[in-house]
This record gives C-alpha cells, structure tokens and sequence, in this order.
C-alpha cells in the first residue's frame, strides 16, 4: 500500500462503520489499540473482523478480515513482478507513480482529519496539545514514547475533575 496501513484508515472506515457493522467508538477503539502492536494494519484488520455482529466474525472474521485487506496488494506485486524492470524504466510508470504518491497523501490527510481529528480535538486545550506533541516531535526531535507518557501526564493533571492539591497526596501515600 502506497503511504503504509494509514491510507487505508478512511476507506475501511466507509466500509465498516458506515454499513454497521461496527461503531464508531469501537472503530477507533480497535484502531488505537492496533497502533500499540507491531503490524498494526493486521491487527486492525482482524480487530474489525472478529468485532463485526454479522457472521463471519470472531477469529474466523478476523482471518477472512486480514486476507481481504492484503489479498489484493499481494496479487498486484506477484502480477507485476515479471515487468518490474521495464515499469521502473518507464517514464509514464514514473510519472504514474508521481500522481499515486500525490494522492496518498491526500488519503494520508483524510484519515487524519476523519475520524482521528474529529474524535479527538474538541476544544483549545486539544488544539493546544495536538500542536505541542507535533512540534515536541517535529522540531525538537523527542522520542514519540516520551511525547506519549508525557503527554498522559500533563492530560492526567490538566484535564481531571479532582483539584492537583487532592491528586499529589493521594500519589505520595501509594508508595
């Protein structure tokens, strides 16, 4: 897949929460979870799978889910394998190639924006976060776990309805 397992996040969103076959929250739910483990399209995809209420699903859907969403990747590699010299010598391939990359990255932005951005920014303090965690990693190059914990952090102080005076005892009484 041109842009990796992302460009796929808003055409499998079309297909499954669109037609019911799972929630919405159970759709980010499962794509959040996915992010934590190594192959996260994968997992995703027997994730979506194994939670549709509509048969096949459990570990069978979860397996008919993951041939779906790599089967057809997999045919046009082995298709394409025997002209593979000859399309990267080619200069209209190049340029199809040029447009596929420029439309990934449109597929990229939709995904971020539906249903990442959506379920996600609410306000000027999620705004504000989003903005410090991208410059945290963009600019000042910190490692995305660190951005993570820290992150945790900050909403766990910020963004809780009990006072910080209550919080820090109750912290320092646990150890």
């Amino acid at each position: 897949v041109f842009g990796g397992g992302h460009v796929v996040l808003p055409l499998l969103e079309s297909e499954v929460v669109a037609t019911g076959w799972v929630s919405p929250d159970t759709f980010l739910a499962g794509y959040g979870a996915a992010q934590a483990v190594p192959g996260p399209l994968f997992t995703f995809a027997a994730f979506l799978g194994a939670a549709m209420p509509t048969t096949p699903n459990g570990w069978v859907g979860g397996v008919v889910a993951v041939i779906a969403i790599f089967l057809p990747s997999f045919l046009l590699v082995i298709g394409a394998i025997p002209f593979w010299g000859r399309l990267r010598q080619n200069t209209r391939a190049q340029a199809a190639l040029i447009g596929v990359n420029a439309a990934v990255v449109g597929l990229l932005l939709a995904a971020f924006y539906r249903p990442v951005w959506l379920s996600t920014i609410h306000g000027l303090p999620d705004l504000l976060g989003a903005a410090v965690a991208f410059l945290a990693l963009s600019w000042l190059r910190c490692p995305p776990w660190l951005v993570v914990v820290l992150g945790g952090v900050v909403g766990a102080f910020l963004f809780s309805s009990v006072p910080l005076a209550v919080q820090l005892p109750q912290l320092t009484s646990i150890s």
